[in-house]
């Protein structure tokens, strides 16, 4: 079966669901398909607030902000398909292939298409990481805030950027016992406002430390502690300084990997994003890769906060929408420069600054080549 649609999102997270409604505002036809039994992504796993300023959300829980998406997403009548997997590109322009509810077969003929496919969590080899009980910080926030259902007694987070600072809280709130956070470096690794907040829940702070073994219990059914180890300042186990930490739960929160399985097939070219995550589709200000049509949006394009996620699905959408003539170049100039002032406002400070340079090497990479190719 074949269908025809001028823009594609692949992805229906908070930069899928802002790239969809940015340029069904602008009237073009929009479909959005995701693997998922439901869209919103990781927005309907998040529900602390959000802070810095109105534009971005302050104040407004995740789940919140996914449902708002959700209802301008329906309102502009765009289409969603879930259950969809997205799982080729057909060369030569020729479509790209879905399976539906894991049976249908689609061919999609999409005149752009946009991939916020986002990110994977990074895993963490130790003896014994593969036991039930050593879990992805994602699955925990799956499990207490979609699904009610409680992880454990008690957990050992590993790592504690801002989602091993925040998923530890919320552990918390759900009532739950944390054992401690395990971190490697000499201090933590996330925000203030949420390390403040572990901090004074009296969570013990294992900083330069790391778990060399997850013990299991009797029956090999699950964990019933784990061993860490202080680190010298290469990172390398001190001899002697081994201990203990009963826990029956081992969360991993070491960062997220960009998906970029679909950008891949799809033959775009690929950079290394720095702390942004590994590789990513290089992308010029538009979002748009080195091949014309194709945008992306989000993690899949570095690795940053939702919020970051959001405005650069909104540039996206603008930018597709512009492509196909639904809206002058003047307006969406405008558009887009209302969304890059919204961006280098979430680049800014000691977290954000790196982020922004990142970013912006991709882009100058970008076109560095443009002007390449357009001599050859």
């Amino acid at each position: 079966m074949n269908k025809e649609v001028e823009i594609l999102v692949i992805g229906a997270g908070p930069a899928g669901l802002s790239a969809a409604i940015e340029a069904a505002k602008y009237g073009a036809e929009v479909l959005v398909v995701d693997e998922n039994n439901k869209p919103g992504g990781q927005l309907f796993k998040q529900i602390h607030k959000f802070f810095g300023s109105r534009r971005h959300k302050a104040g407004v829980r995740g789940v919140d902000i996914g449902t708002e998406l959700l209802e301008e997403v329906e309102k502009l009548g765009v289409e969603v398909m879930l259950n969809t997997v997205a799982y080729g590109f057909y060369p030569n322009g020729e479509g790209v292939a879905l399976a539906v509810n894991g049976e249908e077969g689609l061919i999609v003929h999409p005149k752009k298409i946009i991939m916020a496919t986002g990110a994977g969590e990074n895993p963490l080899a130790f003896p014994g990481w593969t036991l039930p009980g050593v879990v992805g910080a994602g699955a925990i926030q799956t499990m207490i805030n979609v699904h009610r259902v409680s992880v454990g007694k008690r957990v050992l987070m590993i790592g504690s950027g801002n989602v091993g600072l925040i998923v530890t809280y919320q552990l918390l709130q759900a009532g739950i016992d944390v054992a401690g956070i395990v971190e490697a470096a000499p201090q933590l690794g996330g925000y203030g406002v949420h390390a403040g907040k572990v901090r004074r829940a009296g969570v013990p702070l294992y900083v330069g430390h790391t778990v060399i073994e997850a013990v299991p219990n009797e029956d090999m059914s699950g964990v019933k502690g784990a061993i860490i180890v202080e680190v010298d300042n290469k990172f390398q186990p001190i001899p002697g300084t081994e201990q203990f930490v009963e826990c029956d739960v081992i969360g991993i929160a070491v960062g997220l990997t960009p998906d970029i399985a679909l950008p891949s097939m799809a033959d775009v070219t690929l950079i290394n994003a720095g702390r942004l995550g590994s590789q990513v589709p290089m992308h010029d200000r538009n979002m748009e890769t080195t091949k014309e049509g194709i945008y992306v949006a989000g993690d899949s394009s570095g690795v940053e906060e939702a919020s970051s996620a959001i405005e650069e699905g909104k540039l996206a959408g603008i930018a597709a929408a512009e492509a196909l003539g639904k809206i002058d170049a003047e307006t969406a100039k405008e558009a887009k420069d209302n969304v890059w002032s919204s961006l280098d406002q979430l680049r800014t400070g000691p977290f954000g600054a790196g982020r922004h340079d990142a970013k912006e090497q991709i882009i100058e990479q970008m076109e560095e080549w443009k002007v390449k190719n357009s001599a050859c």
